[in-house]
Formats: structure tokens, sequence, C-alpha cells
């Protein structure tokens, strides 16, 4: 049994789909390769709330093959998408010309040097705006996926697994 699945084990009944919703969609084909579904699990456990899932993710990851530098790349999208979205969610929704012309100055060049491939930071990074609500970011990461070659049953598979892991993360927090 996965680190996963026995923590998830523990989530009371009523919270059983989520159990078996992040189960499905951790062990299912879809359009995501398994590396991509580790990635977008573990950048969705980095930004909820219970460190043990998070944990479990990383090691089941590990265990399942995935590249050091796809742990690295999920862990970064959900560190600067943790800024980023809360920066760029704060100019949508104030929604003066005055604030959107304005420079971010925020560093996020590590964007910009992926650790395993460029289109699956972006995955995460989408991964990750999604559950933080962010629609500027949903949208210039779901745009940047697309362009890299992946397609939009890619986008929806990581956004329904993420909803899945971050639900599961709430329950057990």
């Amino acid at each position: 049994m996965s680190r996963v699945a026995a923590l998830l084990d523990g989530l009371p009944d009523h919270a059983r789909d989520l159990r078996l919703n992040v189960a499905s969609l951790l062990g299912e084909g879809g359009a995501l390769e398994a590396h991509r579904r580790y990635g977008v699990a573990l950048a969705a456990a980095c930004a909820s709330p219970h460190a043990g899932l998070r944990d479990a993710l990383a090691a089941d990851a590990a265990d399942a093959g995935a590249a050091p530098g796809v742990l690295e790349d999920a862990r970064t999208a959900a560190a600067l998408m943790a800024m980023n979205n809360v920066y760029y969610r704060f100019r949508h929704q104030i929604g003066k010309e005055s604030y959107a012309g304005k420079p971010a100055r925020l560093r996020m060049t590590r964007l910009g040097a992926a650790r395993s491939e460029k289109v699956d930071l972006e995955l995460y990074s989408l991964a990750v705006s999604a559950i933080n609500g962010c629609e500027f970011c949903v949208r210039a990461h779901e745009e940047a996926v697309l362009k890299g070659g992946l397609g939009e049953d890619h986008v929806h598979d990581a956004v329904r697994l993420a909803a899945a892991v971050h639900a599961a993360s709430r329950a057990l927090a």
C-alpha cells in the first residue's frame, strides 16, 4: 500500500469520495503520464494545508520513479504561485488600470529554468493557480501548456487531480 493510500485510509466516511478520487486519478492513465500525475499531485499538496499528504506524495512519487527535477518543479510551482496568485488576483479583482500598468517587480526567474520539462512546470503552475483561484494565472499557464504541446485533456486531468488532492488535504487537516 502506498503512503498516500495509507494516509487517506484515515479519512472519515464523509470524505470517502476524496479518498477514491485521489486513488483513481493518481492511478489512471488518462492523458497524464505518471510523472505528470505525481508532479501535479505534489504541487497541489504543497499548495494545501496538510504536510503529511505532501510528504507522502513526494515519497510515493520518488518510489514510482519520478525524477528529482519533477519533484523540484512541483515544489517550485507551489512556492511561486503562492506569491504570484495573490498579486495577480489582486490586480484582477481591483480592476483599476492604474494598478494593471504597474510592474510586478517580483522575482520569478525560476519559472524559466525548469528542472524537468518547461511544459511540466507550466502544468504544475496551472494546477496550483486553479487551487488558488487566480484567473489571470490560470489563463496564462493554460496557454503556455497548450503552446508547449500538451492538450486540453492534459489540462483537464491536471485540474481534476489538483482539486481532489487539495480537497483531501483540507479534509485531513
